[in-house]
C-alpha cells in the first residue's frame, strides 16, 4: 500500500489572494487543527515583514507537533535564510521553493530569460538544501512550460537536492486523464524523480481538481496540495474522503484522522469565513482555542520561562525576564504553573511603564432592548481625552470607547475573566492581551465590576504598547 502525503496550502495561498482577514490566533488555530487531524505538510504564508512573520512561524511551530511545516523562501538567496531562521525550531521544518516556469510567467514573475532562471533554481535549492534536509522544489505553470525545459528544471532541482518536487497545473485546464498522461511523461523524462518524492498540486478552476489529482497518483505522484476551501487546489475534505472509500482497492492510503474531518473541515470554514463586525472590537464571535500547553515547577530555571513565554507569543526584553523569573519563583515555590499563571505574571510583572493612559471614569449603559453604550473619560498624559461608543455587549463598547480615545485599532488577541475571591463582593480579574506590530502586550485589571476590571486589563496593555512607540521614535 502506498501512503499519500497530502499538504494543505490554505494558509499560504490565503496570502496571495489577499486574505489578510486572518487574526494571529486564528492562523495558529488553524494549524493546530490541520495538526491534529495529522496533515502530513502545513505550508504557511511567506515572510513579507521579518519581525511580524518570523514571530507568528515561530509561535505556530511551538504548537504543532506532529505536521511538517512548510515555508516560501522567495526568490533570492537572503530570503532563504530569513525562511530558515524563523521555522527552523519547528519539529519538521521544510523550506518552499517555488519558480515558474512557463516563458510568460518567467519573465513576468522572475524578470528573467530562461537560462538566468534554471541558474536561479540551482542555487537557491542548494542554499535550502544547506540549511535544511527538507527541501521542496514547486515548478509552478509547469503545464504550460516549454517540455525540454521542464524537464531541465526538474533535473536540475534534483541534482541540487530537493527531496520533493511539485508539479503545478497552475491554469487547472487539463483534463485528468492528460494530466496523468503529463505526469507519466514527467517520469519517462526525468528518472530521478524516482528517488524522490513527487507531489502535485492542481487548480480547480474546472472543478476537476480532485480527479486531476487521482490521475497523477496513478501515475506515480505520491504527495497531493489540498486547500481547506478548495479553489487554489482540491479541497481537503473531497481528496481525503476519495482516499478512504477507494484508496484500498488501489492501493494507497493516508494518515488523516476521518473520524474527525468534517468537524474540523467545518470549524476551519467558519474560523476563515465568519465575518468582522463593522463595530466590533473582538474581530470576530468566537472563542479561539486555550492556552498553549504550559507546566513549570520550582525546578524550572529562567531559560525554560523564557520558552514558555515564547510559546505563549511573548518576546521579553532580558530585563523583563529576570522580573517575571523572580516572581515565577515565588508562585512556583506553592502550587505548578501553567498558561494562565505565566500570562498573568507576565501581564503584572514585565513592562511594568508610567501610565500614558489614565482612566477617570466610565459610564456604561446596556440591557436586554439596547445597544449597549459606554462613556469613557481617561487623561493622556495630562490631556483630558474622551470617547463614547455601541458596541455588541458592554465590555466591547468599552473597548470602541477606548478605540476612539487613542485613534488606534489593535488586534485583540485574548481576553480572559475569572474570578479571585469570593462571595457577593467578589474581585475580579481580567487579563486582556493586544497584539503590536507583531508583538503581543498583556495588561491585567482587578475590580469589584468585570467591566472595570476589564477597562483597566486594557489600558494597562496599552500603556505598555505606548510606552514601546514612543521610544522607539
Amino acid at each position: 500500500m502506498k501512503r499519500i502525503r497530502l499538504t494543505d496550502i490554505t494558509l499560504r495561498e490565503a496570502s496571495r489572494e489577499g486574505g489578510g482577514a486572518l487574526s494571529f490566533k486564528e492562523i495558529i488555530e488553524m494549524s493546530k487543527i490541520l495538526d491534529r487531524l495529522n496533515v502530513d505538510v502545513i505550508s504557511l504564508a511567506p515572510i513579507v515583514n521579518e519581525k511580524i512573520d518570523s514571530l507568528l512561524v515561530r509561535t505556530i511551530a511551538a504548537a504543532v507537533k506532529k505536521s511538517s511545516l512548510s515555508l516560501p523562501v522567495g526568490l533570492d538567496g537572503e530570503g532563504v535564510r530569513s525562511a530558515w531562521e524563523a521555522i527552523s525550531e519547528a519539529v519538521s521544518p521544510r523550506l518552499y521553493v517555488e519558480v515558474p516556469l512557463s516563458a510568460v510567467q518567467m519573465e513576468f514573475i522572475c524578470g528573467k530569460k530562461p537560462d538566468a532562471v534554471m541558474e536561479m533554481i540551482g542555487k537557491l535549492v542548494r542554499k535550502s538544501r544547506e540549511l535544511c534536509a527538507d527541501v521542496e522544489f514547486a515548478a509552478a505553470d509547469a503545464t504550460r512550460a516549454e517540455g525540454e525545459f521542464l524537464y531541465q528544471a526538474l533535473r536540475c532541482a534534483v541534482e541540487a537536492g530537493a527531496a520533493t518536487v511539485t508539479i503545478c497545473d497552475s491554469a487547472g485546464q487539463m483534463m485528468p486523464y492528460e494530466f496523468g498522461s503529463f505526469i507519466r511523461d514527467v517520469y519517462e523524462n526525468v528518472p530521478e524523480l524516482h528517488d524522490v518524492t513527487l507531489s502535485v498540486k492542481c487548480s480547480d478552476s474546472l472543478a476537476m481538481a480532485a480527479a486531476d489529482a487521482v490521475s497523477a497518483v496513478a501515475a506515480g505522484a505520491s504527495e497531493v496540495a489540498v486547500s481547506v476551501g478548495g479553489g487554489c487546489a482540491p479541497s481537503l475534505e473531497t481528496v481525503a474522503s476519495i482516499i478512504r472509500a477507494r484508496g484500498e482497492e488501489h492501493g494507497y492510503y493516508s494518515n488523516i484522522k476521518y473520524t474527525e474531518l468534517h468537524r474540523s473541515i467545518a470549524q476551519m470554514n467558519w474560523i476563515s469565513r465568519a465575518e468582522r463586525s463593522g463595530t466590533s472590537a473582538f474581530e470576530t464571535g468566537m472563542s479561539i482555542g486555550g492556552p498553549a500547553d504550559v507546566k513549570l515547577d520550582a525546578n524550572d530555571d529562567i531559560a525554560a520561562v523564557n520558552k514558555a513565554a515564547l510559546r505563549l507569543g511573548y518576546e521579553l526584553s532580558e530585563e523583563d525576564i529576570v522580573k517575571v523569573y523572580d516572581t515565577f519563583k515565588n508562585v512556583a515555590a506553592k502550587k505548578s504553573v501553567g498558561a494562565k499563571e505565566l500570562e498573568a505574571i507576565i501581564a503584572t510583572s514585565a513592562l511594568q511603564v508610567p501610565p500614558a493612559y489614565e482612566l477617570e471614569s466610565f459610564v456604561i449603559n446596556s440591557g436586554n432592548i439596547i445597544n449597549a453604550t459606554a462613556n469613557i473619560r481617561c487623561r493622556y498624559n495630562g490631556e483630558e481625552r474622551f470617547g463614547l461608543a455601541a458596541g455588541d455587549g458592554p465590555i466591547d463598547a468599552a473597548f470602541l470607547a477606548i478605540e476612539q480615545i487613542t485613534g488606534r485599532h489593535y488586534e485583540l488577541d485574548d481576553f480572559q475573566i475569572q474570578a479571585v475571591t469570593e462571595g457577593r463582593e467578589a474581585m475580579g480579574s481580567t487579563l486582556v492581551k493586544l497584539r503590536s506590530n507583531g508583538k503581543l502586550y498583556s495588561g491585567n485589571g482587578i475590580s469589584t465590576d468585570i467591566i472595570g476590571s476589564s477597562i483597566r486589563a486594557y489600558l494597562n496593555a496599552l500603556n505598555k504598547i505606548s510606552y514601546e512607540e514612543n521610544n522607539a521614535q
